[in-house]
C-alpha cells in the first residue's frame, strides 16, 4: 500500500452536529465545522468515534452521515470512518460502505458488552478489514470501552489475514497499557490520549487522533507538530478540564463558542449540560478562549 495513502499527523475524532433533540443529523453544519479544522491546519478528522456518538446511531444513518463528512472535508483533509458496531454484520456493513461513501481509511473498535476472546476478536477484525479492501483498515485500541484489550498475538495474526491492516489508534490513558503497542514492527500507532502525546511519538507514533482537537484543533496540532512534555501536559489539563462535564455536549458547547454553528444537542441516552454545567463552562471559556 502506498504510503501516501495512509492516515498522517493530526485528526480531530469530531462531533456529529445535530438537530434539536438530537433527532437527525444538522446537514447544515458540517460545512463549516470542517472548514474550522482546514483553517487549523488539522490533517483529517475520525467520523462516528467515540466522541462523535458513533455506536448510537443506525447503520443507514452513519452511512448517510459519513457522506456528510466527506462532502464538507471536500478533499481537504482525510476522512477516517469509525465502522466499530454491536455485530459483525453491521461492523461489516459499514466498512464495506466507506470506501464507496469516499472515505479514505476505516477504523473499528472492538464490539463492546461481551468479552471477546481471541479467536473472536480475530475473526470480527479480519471480517471488517475485508470488507473495507483496499482503503487502510486501523484497529481502535480502547480497553476502558470496549471491555477488554485487542492482544499482541491477534494483531500479529490480522497482519497475515488483512494486508490492509495498518495500524491503530490506541486510546489507553495508562502508558504500561499503550506502550506495547508501540513495539509492533510496520504498524501506525496513532495516540488517543492527549497527555500521552510527546511520550507516544517519541516511542514511534506517527500521529494523534484527539477529541480535543475537535474543540481545540491549533492547540492539539501544535503538540503533534512539536512535542514536548510541557505541551502534552498542558493538553491534559486543557482535557480535565472539559472532562469535568458531558463531554459530546461539552465539546459542541466550546465549538459554538467559537463561532461555528455547531448545537449542543446530543443523542440520547447523552445529555446536555444542566443550567448551572453551562454556567461553569461559559465562565471556564471566558478565561480560556
Amino acid at each position: 500500500m502506498s504510503p501516501d495513502a495512509l492516515l498522517k499527523g493530526t485528526l480531530a475524532a469530531a462531533v456529529t452536529p445535530l438537530l434539536p433533540g438530537g433527532s437527525d443529523f444538522d446537514d447544515e453544519a458540517f460545512g463549516p465545522m470542517l472548514d474550522r479544522y482546514v483553517a487549523a491546519r488539522l490533517d483529517g478528522v475520525l467520523a462516528f468515534g467515540t466522541n462523535g456518538e458513533g455506536v448510537l446511531f443506525s447503520v443507514e444513518e452513519r452511512q448517510r452521515g459519513l457522506r456528510l463528512f466527506v462532502e464538507a472535508a471536500a478533499g481537504r483533509l482525510d476522512t477516517a470512518a469509525h465502522c466499530g458496531a454491536q455485530t459483525t454484520a453491521d461492523t461489516v456493513a459499514l466498512a464495506a460502505d466507506a470506501g464507496e461513501a469516499g472515505a479514505n481509511a476505516v477504523a473499528v473498535i472492538g464490539p463492546p458488552y461481551f468479552v471477546l476472546d481471541e479467536a473472536a476478536q480475530l475473526a470480527h477484525f479480519a471480517a471488517s478489514a475485508n470488507a473495507c479492501a483496499p482503503l487502510p483498515f486501523y484497529v481502535y485500541e480502547f480497553a476502558k470501552t470496549s471491555g477488554y484489550s485487542v492482544t499482541l498475538d491477534v494483531l500479529r495474526r490480522l497482519r497475515e489475514q488483512a494486508p490492509n491492516f495498518v495500524g491503530m489508534k490506541v486510546s489507553d490513558a495508562a502508558w504500561e497499557a499503550f506502550e506495547p503497542y508501540l513495539g509492533l514492527e510496520g504498524l501506525d500507532v496513532f495516540v488517543g490520549p492527549e497527555a500521552l502525546i510527546y511520550r507516544g511519538i517519541s516511542g514511534g507514533a506517527v500521529g494523534a487522533v484527539s477529541a480535543l482537537a475537535s474543540a481545540f484543533p491549533e492547540a492539539v496540532a501544535a503538540v503533534v507538530r512539536e512535542p514536548t512534555a510541557e505541551g502534552a501536559d498542558a493538553l491534559a489539563t486543557l482535557r480535565a478540564a472539559v472532562e469535568r462535564f458531558p463531554r459530546q455536549a461539552a465539546m459542541k458547547r466550546i465549538i459554538a463558542a467559537q463561532g461555528v454553528p455547531v448545537r449542543p444537542d446530543v443523542r440520547a441516552p447523552l445529555r446536555d449540560l444542566t443550567y448551572a454545567e453551562s454556567s461553569d463552562l461559559d465562565e471556564w471559556l471566558r478565561d480560556t478562549l
